[in-house]
């Protein structure tokens, strides 16, 4: 009996654990389902916007003009703003079927689609767009990719400070038709620059003869269009609303950031920054040429060419200690490799702290100790380790003396720890340096951390080399 209620338990809980293939019922639905066109769309009316597009991207041209003939523009917009190359399905549409599915878009996400478009499809789809539509457009296209104005949506609901409580519920009425975004709410002055933001609960339960301005937040964050979004991304981030509004020069009310764009600027901040500890000016697309990948990587590539030739030619003035003693060629790249990685980690940790723009001078110099501490100690331990496994590996492998064996394997140790506590230093002082002169930390890339560490690293081995093994103990 016991047995049998642990196989039912197991039984119920696989099939609670097994979630419904939304994306293929329905394409199964579409493809195979016999219902008329208004028994379809009310199916489609209980799935979400995003397991369609899925859903869209499986079916054949043919029919997804079937469906778009089905849904309305309204529908087909939602759904389209959750298909990455949405291009190529606008394509399948003639310019006027576009224009009005295009129009009932939210402004950002209207410009998105037109920006992957060709220049005179752009331009013969917003021609058939409606004034206010095309306004919103022209409008988020004045600001450039850098700036906060260009990730700014004009889905937002505004009512007067002078209004009453029942007034300010029928305007957002009136508005929510054409503004879903109603969350929260925008206050303007009589001159219509920004006063606060209400929020939706507080709005339904206010009494009907309190004065508006009492359920106002007066001191509610926002933005300017114009500030550059590297530089405001972590404001936004930090306030977690729903919504943020978006200023003009003259505190007029003119867009808002919604949770869901700031999530794809986060998103975006963070892959070009990964882009650009790779040595990269920007994120290379995958859609992009070949010469314009060149032209992201080429300068980096020639400045790390000029310092690694810079190591090389420190490496040549050791000649004299590497054919006296070539044994230590071996190591060499144990020790780069090590302190690149150290590097790396140090600058890692740097660039995510230098996020936080309230650091006081003090505690930046404390995370350059700090990490000089880790690298110091790391540095110790590997070298210790290094020396007994080296030395022992010299002995056995290369069939040296003892004594000779434990004296090149020592002085790998202790180049190592040098290496490793200088790299450290390097990976985070250097970011801050560049943060320090105005420009983006970011560059400080992990290639170019790696590059300086390596001139510093080898002259310390080959240095330590020619000191110790050739000028001390006579060892050739």
């Amino acid at each position: 009996m016991h047995e049998e209620l642990e196989n039912i338990t197991e039984m119920t809980e696989d099939n609670a654990l097994q979630k419904p293939d939304f994306r293929k019922e329905l394409y199964d639905l579409i493809t195979e389902g016999n219902y008329t066109s208004a028994e379809l769309r009310k199916i489609l009316d209980d799935y979400h916007d995003n397991d369609i597009a899925a859903a869209i991207t499986d079916l054949s041209p043919e029919k997804r003009r079937s469906l778009y003939r089905i849904l309305d523009d309204e529908r087909i917009s939602d759904i389209f703003a959750y298909i990455d190359d949405v291009e190529e399905y606008i394509a399948e549409l003639d310019c006027e079927k576009a224009a009005d599915i295009i129009e009932q878009m939210d402004a950002d996400d209207a410009v998105d689609v037109l920006d992957e478009l060709d220049e005179e499809q752009r331009e013969a789809i917003i021609n058939l767009m409606d004034d206010e539509a095309q306004a919103d457009i022209n409008l988020i296209d004045s600001y450039s990719d850098e700036l906060i104005g260009s990730r700014m949506t004009t889905n937002f609901v505004t009512v007067k400070k002078s209004f009453s409580v029942k007034q300010a519920m029928t305007a957002l009425i009136s508005q929510a038709a054409e503004n879903d975004n109603i969350t929260t709410i925008y206050a303007l002055n009589d001159d219509d620059t920004f006063y606060g933001a209400i929020e939706l609960r507080n709005l339904i339960i206010a009494r009907a003869n309190i004065p508006l301005e009492d359920i106002i937040s007066t001191y509610y964050p926002f933005v300017y269009a114009s500030e550059e979004i590297s530089e405001c991304i972590e404001d936004l981030k930090d306030y977690s609303e729903d919504s943020i509004p978006v200023l003009s020069a003259d505190n007029m009310l003119i867009g808002v950031i919604t949770a869901t764009d700031i999530i794809e600027v986060v998103d975006d901040e963070m892959s070009d920054d990964y882009a650009k500890l790779a040595g990269l000016a920007e994120e290379s697309d995958l859609h992009e040429s070949v010469m314009t990948g060149v032209s992201k990587r080429i300068p980096w590539l020639v400045v790390l060419l000029c310092l690694s030739l810079l190591v090389s030619t420190v490496v040549g003035a050791f000649e004299q200690v590497i054919s006296g003693l070539t044994l230590i060629v071996c190591f060499q790249s144990l020790i780069l490799g090590m302190s690149g990685n150290v590097g790396t980690q140090s600058l890692a940790v740097t660039i995510r702290v230098l996020v936080d723009e309230d650091l006081s001078l003090k505690e930046k110099l404390a995370l350059v100790f700090k990490e000089v501490r880790i690298g110091a100690v790391n540095g110790f331990l590997l070298g210790i380790a290094s020396t007994v496994i080296i030395g022992l590996y010299i002995i056995v492998a290369k069939d040296v003396a003892i004594p000779t064996a434990f004296l090149i394997s020592g002085c790998v140790g202790l180049s190592l720890m040098f290496a490793m506590l200088i790299a450290s230093a390097v990976g985070t002082a250097v970011p801050m340096i560049i943060k320090a002169l105005k420009f983006d930390p970011a560059v400080a890339s992990g290639p170019l951390i790696t590059t300086v560490n390596d001139l510093v690293s080898v002259t310390v081995y080959y240095g330590l080399a020619w000191l110790l093994l050739i000028n001390i103990f006579n060892i050739t």
